[in-house]
């Protein structure tokens, strides 16, 4: 890359600075930007709504292995309690199950949050009202209490 290359970067060095500086009108979220609160609410539905995409479709990948375990087990005439072959065909539904009911929990979250997002309480304690931090919003989307409440139960 030549000098020339450098000083054509897309924005410049000029836009790169501030914008990343904490506090700055720029960042997301920041108190002095008009709209930061609606724009962190869009955020917010559009990861929400990309997980709940990506767990109905997990979800749905698993009923069919679910109902493909089943048929299996109902054609075939094996006693697989005493199966030398390692895990059972029961052992193996029961796994499956347990997945779909784990999947099924998280997209009820998805929806509670979801509909926080739609009231206006998403990013709020539910038990003491205060602000969730950014970053536990950040690894859990669903998240409905803060750290310090969520320690409590």
């Amino acid at each position: 890359m030549n000098e020339g290359d450098r000083k054509q970067a897309p924005g410049g060095p000029e836009a790169q600075g501030s914008a990343s500086e904490p506090g700055s009108a720029s960042e997301p979220g920041s108190a002095s930007e008009p709209g930061s609160a609606s724009q962190a609410q869009g955020d917010a539905r559009e990861a929400l709504e990309a997980e709940r995409a990506s767990t109905v479709q997990r979800l749905a990948g698993l009923e069919r292995e679910f109902n493909g375990i089943v048929e299996s087990s109902a054609l075939a005439n094996t006693d697989d309690e005493h199966d030398p072959e390692g895990a059972t065909i029961a052992f193996e539904r029961q796994h499956v199950a347990a997945l779909l009911d784990q999947g099924r929990d998280q997209l009820a979250g998805i929806e509670a949050a979801l509909r926080r997002v739609d009231d206006g309480s998403y990013g709020r304690c539910e038990s003491c009202g205060q602000p969730i931090a950014s970053g536990r919003l950040a690894a859990r989307p669903t998240a409905a209490r803060c750290v310090a409440c969520a320690g409590r139960r």
